[in-house]
């Protein structure tokens, strides 16, 4: 048999596929356009970078419409999401143009804070590490807020709040 006869994932497929199968969870970035309007993406590469300034860790995708907006800004939102957030979540996985439309959330300063999400954390942003298609951005967290939630999680391409499948009836 010859490779081509192998389905043989190249080492992108293997990645994304092994990526997929880490649970993770997901937060909305939130900035300030340079014309004053909000912006936001989503994203599932996230963590706590430092205790010692209290710092997170977020990738930003480069060929996102937020990116040069979230970059410009000294300041940025991080909001964890809760199970119940599926939906915020797609809308700011989309390419909608107005992702605040119909959504509950102010000006926290020069961010714009959404309700209702079980975690909101207000960062100064400090570094910058570009590598590949992405960036990695390193904000000291200047404030923050935590209520009560289940996390919403990203696993396998989909986003639930269990990490395990519900139970099946048996047939009998």
């Amino acid at each position: 048999m010859t490779t081509q006869e192998h389905a043989v994932p190249s080492r992108t497929g293997v990645f994304t596929e092994a990526m997929a199968r880490l649970a993770s969870g997901v937060a909305v970035v939130t900035a300030r356009q340079p014309g004053g309007a909000p912006c936001g993406l989503l994203v599932s590469s996230i963590c706590s970078y430092s205790v010692r300034p209290p710092s997170v860790l977020v990738s930003i995708g480069r060929e996102s419409r937020s990116y040069r907006s979230l970059l410009g800004q000294a300041e940025f939102g991080v909001h964890l999401l809760g199970s119940g957030d599926g939906p915020i979540a797609r809308l700011f996985a989309s390419r909608s143009d107005d992702k605040f439309a119909g959504l509950h959330w102010a000006w926290d300063g020069s961010v714009p804070r959404l309700d209702a999400t079980p975690v909101y954390l207000r960062c100064v942003r400090r570094r910058v590490f570009e590598h590949g298609d992405h960036a990695i951005v390193i904000g000291e967290v200047a404030d923050g807020e935590i209520s009560h939630g289940e996390p919403l999680v990203y696993y396998r391409r989909a986003l639930d709040w269990r990490l395990e499948p519900p139970v099946q009836s048996r047939p009998r």
